[in-house]
This record gives C-alpha cells, structure tokens and sequence, in this order.
C-alpha cells in the first residue's frame, strides 16, 4: 500500500458496468520525502474510489493484483484502488 494525493477526477464516456458506483480518481504517489511538502515528482496513475475522496487529499492506495482483491478479480477491471482517506500524518524522522 502507498500513500498518495488526488489531484482530479477522470470522466468516462461509458463506463464498464462492473465499475459503476465509484469514480476514477488522479492520483500522484508521494514518497516519504515528498509527504512534508505535500507533493511529489512521479507521474501520476489512476486510481478506482468507492469511498469518496476529495480533490487534494492524501490516500492511501493499493496497485497490481492487491488492487483487484477486495472484488472478485472478474468483477473490477482495476489496477489501482483507493483504499482508505487519510486525515492526517505524523511525520518523524528515522535515525539510520
């Protein structure tokens, strides 16, 4: 699981019917660096969201075959899901 912020929503014309009662959300991944600044360099993907997130709020998100877990893999054509929204982070440093 990784931690990410959404920065809009993506719009489909005719969604496949396994999808609907959720939306496709933006998402750009953050590494632990980049979560005190709140953003981060590496592209974006797309995440499926049945929980409501908002735009610029902090995920928590899964990819690859974990994505599909939670349905029946012949349900949901995902391959990465928004799993929890995030309130808040406490950032401490780790001595090496």
């Amino acid at each position: 699981m990784r931690i990410g912020k959404t920065l809009g929503t993506v719009t489909l014309v005719e969604p496949h019917p396994a999808v609907r009662g959720g939306v496709f959300r933006l998402v750009v991944p953050l590494a632990a660096a980049d979560l005190a600044a709140g953003d981060g360099p590496a592209e974006p993907l797309i995440a499926w969201d049945d929980l409501g997130a908002g735009e610029g709020q902090l995920v928590a998100f899964s990819e690859g075959g974990e994505a599909a877990q939670p349905f029946r893999p012949d349900e949901k054509p995902v391959d990465a899901y928004v799993a929890a929204l995030l309130d808040s982070l406490d950032i401490t440093e780790q001595s090496p």
